[in-house]
């Protein structure tokens, strides 16, 4: 999940720890100095979801004889916009975050310097989107996915949706909260899986029925899931009354992980039927600094190393096949087996277009 990922806040809620939508909130700043600080200093751009375990940090920069400074951007489009504008005189020498959702602004407007990673053939070719011109590099996956509250349901006696089609039922009305696709990037998501389903003309009507079953949005997911969704330990507290939130797949061992006491089970579910996949790159930046160091790094990112410890700070999957997943994610995040995906240069023809309109059919 930029989740890219990333996206964008993914919490536990009651005050245990507060994660982005595809990772924690907390930075590593592990190097010293300021800018690129030479060509011993490799500087990594992201959003505020970059997360990674210091001792795996620390383990690079001994072998490369690199250190690692990390500059958080915000949010993720908000990190690809500013990259944008200084792409003449980079922040840094790597950029970590642009999601397939905004990938092509990134290299339409020549975010990147062409780079092909050592390792990167073993990587299956669904998430090198880039061909051949290896402007970006795949790290991570996560799905956002319509999750559901377990307890609402077995009060209810009622089942939980499986799919798109489901969440127009008359017995969901009234219980689906989503974010802005203007301003979320899980709400950006949730409107292109509703155009994967159906279909560039198909998906306004979708919407429409949607909105007369009650759907409510909101800014951002922090909102959606901590405060309205009433399955998540956030949204208990906060009394949320929204038993199902659009959100990721790898919410779920979340509300595990950080739970006291620990439950067995998942308090939470996924209607796997309304999963959009969505894909998280590093690139090397135009004009670094020191792209040395910058290449160094990607590599990194998509060694077996970072790609095992990812899970469990930034709540995404692996891309590497030789990345084993933790055992929280096997049992309690569901394999998404059928996600809705999306070309990049079909999001790149559309997304402005189909915002807007989503804007104007679904906020008026």
């Amino acid at each position: 999940m930029s989740i890219t990922r990333k996206v964008t806040v993914l919490a536990a809620g009651l005050g245990l720890v507060t994660l982005s939508a595809c990772g924690s909130s907390g930075g590593s700043d592990t190097g010293s100095g300021s800018g690129s600080g030479g060509a011993k200093t490799v500087t990594l751009v992201s959003h505020d979801s970059w997360a990674a375990s210091k001792d795996v940090i620390a383990d690079f920069e001994k072998s490369s004889g690199y250190k690692v400074r990390v500059l958080e951007d915000g949010e993720a489009g908000q990190a690809v916009n500013k990259a944008i504008l200084t792409k003449d005189n980079p922040q840094g020498d790597v950029f970590f975050g642009v999601d397939n959702t905004l990938l092509s602004r990134a290299l339409d407007n020549g975010l990147f310097q062409p780079y092909a990673a050592k390792g990167l053939d073993a990587i299956d070719e669904r998430y090198r989107v880039d061909g051949d011109e290896h402007r970006v590099t795949p790290v991570d996956y996560g799905d956002i996915c319509v999750n559901y509250d377990k307890a609402y349901f077995e009060r209810h006696e009622l089942a939980p949706p499986e799919t798109f089609d489901d969440l127009v039922k008359p017995e969901y009305k009234d219980l689906l909260v989503t974010e802005n696709a203007a301003t979320s990037s899980p709400g950006l998501g949730f409107l292109l899986g509703t155009a994967a389903r159906y279909g560039d003309q198909g998906w306004t009507d979708y919407w429409k029925k949607l909105k007369a079953n009650g759907v409510k949005v909101v800014d951002g997911w922090e909102q959606a899931y901590n405060e309205e969704f009433s399955g998540s330990a956030g949204g208990k507290e906060a009394k949320g009354d929204r038993p199902l939130v659009v959100s990721y797949a790898s919410s779920p061992p979340v509300e595990v992980i950080y739970a006291e006491p620990r439950p067995d089970t998942a308090p939470t579910g996924v209607a796997t039927g309304t999963c959009f996949r969505q894909i998280e790159f590093a690139g090397l930046l135009a004009n670094a600094k020191n792209p040395e160091g910058g290449k160094a790094f990607i590599d990194f990112l998509i060694g077996r190393e970072f790609q095992e410890d990812m899970p469990l700070n930034m709540f995404v999957h692996p891309v590497n096949p030789d990345a084993g997943l933790p055992a929280e994610f096997t049992e309690f995040a569901p394999e998404v087996k059928d996600p809705r995906t999306m070309a990049p240069a079909k999001i790149a023809e559309h997304r402005d277009q189909w915002v807007t309109s989503w804007s104007s059919l679904v906020l008026k």
